[in-house]
Order: structure tokens, then C-alpha cells, then sequence
């Protein structure tokens, strides 16, 4: 299961709604990661659009919570977008609601992402020994995420390679890439994959700078042309 909400909402689609929060990373004297707000917005719209596309649905709105200062918004706002172009989703509305009577000593934001799709529309888990399974960027945290930038994988590719089919995308947390795998499979052992590189299994995902994927030996060519260097199987 996802880390998204399914309402069923018409009788021909169905809600999806995903969430994802920030704290201590921002502008603020006392936050643990100083960067710009633009970039806190970006990186928490990844992790929760991410969540929204891999259980199958379109994203059709963006709701900010701020509680950085009313000095932020722009910022928050120019970082969502920055998102959505990489998505080429420019015309989904932003909206939310910044905190103003009171001030934080440290940064935080929450991004909801409502999306939408056919009721009859679900992603199906297969048996992983049909499938191989790679990781598409790295799993990065707090000041990685900066240095190590070259390393997350981009959203354009991350959407390219949803909308293939057989595929199966999954955004690694908090919680790191081994515990995705038996989310995605329960029963799942450690001892079925040997990483390409070393990757380490266990660390934090942070803000989904990678994915899982895991896909029909045929898809393999198509999905290496589209991830390049970030392509690293499992």
C-alpha cells in the first residue's frame, strides 16, 4: 500500500491524496539545514506528487500549509512550480494557507497533493521473481540532498518512466530503499538482490531523491535509455 488516501468519488473516479511535511529546514536561525524556502518547497512537492503518480492518479491541485512567515510564500510557491514544470504540469492550481499570528523559531511546511483517477484504475503487485527491480537516483538526506544534487533523480524522468507500462514505481522514504522493497513485497528477503554499487539499503531516502522500479527484463534497454546514470540495478 501507498502512502495515499483512496476516496472513491463519482462511481467512475476516485480521489487520491498524498502528504508530505518539512521542519527545521529553511531560513531561520535555529533550523538544522539552511536553504532557501524555494528549495524546501520543492523537495517536500517530490516526496508527495511522487506518492500520488506511483498509485496511478494525475495530480490536479497543490495545497500549501506554511508555518515559515508570510515572508515565504513567494518562495514556497515559486518552488512548487518549479516542480510542476519539470512534471510539465504548469496548470495544476496552488493553493494554502500561511500561519500569521504567530511566529515559529523554526521552519516548516506541509504540501498535499490531490489527485484523481478511473475507479477501475489500481496498481497491481507482481511476483518479484518475474520482475527485476532497480533504483533510479540515490537515497539522500538533510545537507546530501545539496552537495550531492546530481545524484537525486529528476521528476521528468520519474514521470517518463510511470508512464510505462509493466512498470512498477515505488519512491524510496524515510525509512530507506529495503524497507520500500518488502512495502512493495511483503515476505520480501534482504538476500534476494545484490545491489550493482554500494547503495546503502538502510539510510533515510529523504525527500524521494530516488525511486524503485521493477519491471519485465524486455522493459530493461527502454528504461536505461530513459534514467541513464541513474539507473543503478538491484
Amino acid at each position: 500500500m501507498r502512502d495515499a488516501v483512496v476516496i472513491p468519488f463519482n462511481g467512475e473516479e476516485m480521489l487520491v491524496i498524498t502528504t508530505d511535511n518539512s521542519g527545521s529546514i529553511g531560513m531561520k536561525e535555529l533550523d538544522n539545514v539552511t536553504v532557501p524556502y524555494e528549495t524546501v518547497s520543492y523537495y517536500s512537492l517530490r516526496v508527495a506528487i511522487m506518492e500520488c503518480m506511483a498509485a496511478g492518479a494525475s495530480p490536479v491541485s497543490v495545497v500549501i500549509q506554511n508555518f515559515c512567515g508570510n515572508e515565504a510564500w513567494d518562495e514556497l510557491t515559486s518552488g512548487v512550480q518549479r516542480g510542476l514544470s519539470e512534471l510539465r504540469m504548469e496548470n495544476i492550481p496552488i493553493t494554502g494557507s500561511s500561519e500569521t499570528n504567530f511566529s515559529l523559531s523554526q521552519s516548516a511546511i506541509g504540501i498535499n497533493i490531490i489527485g484523481k483517477k478511473p475507479a477501475l484504475n489500481s496498481v497491481k503487485q507482481k511476483d518479484l521473481q518475474d520482475k527485476k527491480a532497480a533504483l533510479i537516483g540515490l537515497p539522500l538526506v538533510g545537507d546530501e540532498v545539496v552537495v550531492q544534487a546530481d545524484d537525486i533523480a529528476p521528476l521528468s524522468i520519474f514521470k517518463e518512466i510511470c508512464d510505462l507500462q509493466d512498470v512498477m514505481v515505488w519512491p524510496v522514504g524515510s525509512k530507506g530503499v529495503l524497507s520500500e522493497l518488502k512495502r512493495m513485497y511483503p515476505g520480501f528477503y534482504r538476500s534476494k538482490i545484490t545491489p550493482a554499487s554500494e547503495i546503502d539499503l538502510l539510510k533515510s531516502g529523504g525527500p524521494s531523491t530516488s525511486f524503485l522500479i521493477t519491471y519485465p527484463i524486455e522493459s530493461e534497454r527502454r528504461i536505461k535509455e530513459i534514467a541513464g546514470n541513474y539507473f543503478n540495478k538491484l
